[in-house]
């Protein structure tokens, strides 16, 4: 895009800049020559940039303002670094462009290399990060997980997917069932103890790094229900691990938590459930998160993963009854148009 070029230009020239007081303040002698690459986008209006040079490596965060706001992302990363999480180092910033000059946590997401044989020590050093933040004293200026924020993301599913991606009207009888169900999983998550949510803690915001995992796209964090990151981490967008592993997963966890003094739920039988409930409010917002990315931002490439997320959805209605009538609405945006719903 035009606009993103000139951006370009102007993140070349700070960036020139900041290089050279970084070199001159570490003592690492002339700026050398170097190659500034495409290093990630994601489903926001960030991008990033790899330098590199002579052996050293940076990442560029280009945040451009009024969509994106750096500096909860600064704020954040200063928090999560005094629990000892391997976040970027900011090397430099300038909020009113939004530019960042970070140090480069690696190429390799979780995602990139987890498999059936490593996810348990992947994800045994995912846990640890996530235990460490949730003993975080809550002092920071963050935002909470309250009503409003939980209905407004619950929203998105009947606005972005069920009104844009299928064409439907919700009848009178539907919109009351989806109410209650809106209610109920509000409900849950409010009940939950708090702690410091990163909100996106998934395979592909971890870095395979020294110390790990490195820890990214934090910057929404809120203080929220306890379950939240933890069902984040094993019920991913982009893959999916047998019930009987999650829940093994789970237990070691809630166990680990449990001796940390970190308040989740006294019994194991209760945390899953909250998790299960807390996983579908997240898998019903990302839903219609991935319908809004499709129809207002013209990247249909999300929707894909929307099968995905349906499957968790459906495996949590099967084993919990107080959700019937969410599987009743499902079914009945299922029938035909003209069907008795």
């Amino acid at each position: 895009m035009p606009d993103q070029d000139v951006r370009l230009q102007h993140l070349k020239v700070w960036l020139d800049e900041q290089l050279a007081i970084v070199y001159a303040a570490q003592g690492w002698g002339e700026v050398p020559p170097a190659t500034l690459t495409a290093a990630s986008s994601d489903a926001s209006f960030r991008r990033y940039f790899r330098w590199q040079g002579a052996g050293r490596s940076f990442v560029v965060m280009d945040a451009p303002p009024p969509q994106e706001n750096c500096k909860p992302f600064v704020d954040i990363a200063h928090l999560l670094a005094t629990a000892g999480i391997n976040v970027p180092k900011i090397y430099a910033q300038d909020l009113p462009r939004g530019f960042l000059l970070l140090n480069d946590l690696g190429t390799q997401t979780y995602l990139d290399v987890i498999d059936e044989q490593n996810a348990d020590a992947l994800f045994s050093d995912a846990l640890q990060a996530l235990l460490a933040f949730q003993q975080l004293p809550m002092e920071a200026p963050l935002p909470s997980y309250d009503v409003a924020l939980l209905r407004r993301e619950l929203e998105l599913f009947p606005e972005w997917y069920i009104g844009r991606e299928l064409g439907v009207t919700l009848s009178p009888r539907q919109r009351e069932q989806w109410q209650r169900v809106s209610d109920l999983l509000i409900d849950s998550a409010l009940a939950q103890p708090k702690v410091l949510v990163h909100r996106d803690y998934m395979p592909r915001n971890l870095m395979l790094s020294e110390p790990n995992p490195g820890v990214l796209d934090f910057q929404d964090a809120v203080y929220g229900p306890v379950t939240y990151d933890v069902t984040c981490l094993f019920k991913d967008a982009f893959l999916s691990w047998p019930q009987e592993r999650v829940q093994g997963w789970l237990k070691d966890y809630w166990n680990q938590a449990r001796a940390l003094g970190i308040p989740v739920q006294e019994d194991f039988e209760a945390f899953l459930r909250a998790s299960d409930l807390m996983g579908v409010q997240r898998h019903l917002k990302v839903i219609g998160i991935f319908s809004r990315i499709c129809h207002r931002d013209g990247k249909p490439r999300y929707l894909a993963d929307v099968p995905r997320f349906f499957a968790y959805i459906e495996a949590v209605l099967a084993r919990r009854p107080e959700l019937a009538e969410l599987s009743q609405l499902l079914l009945s945006l299922r029938q035909p148009v003209g069907a008795d719903a």
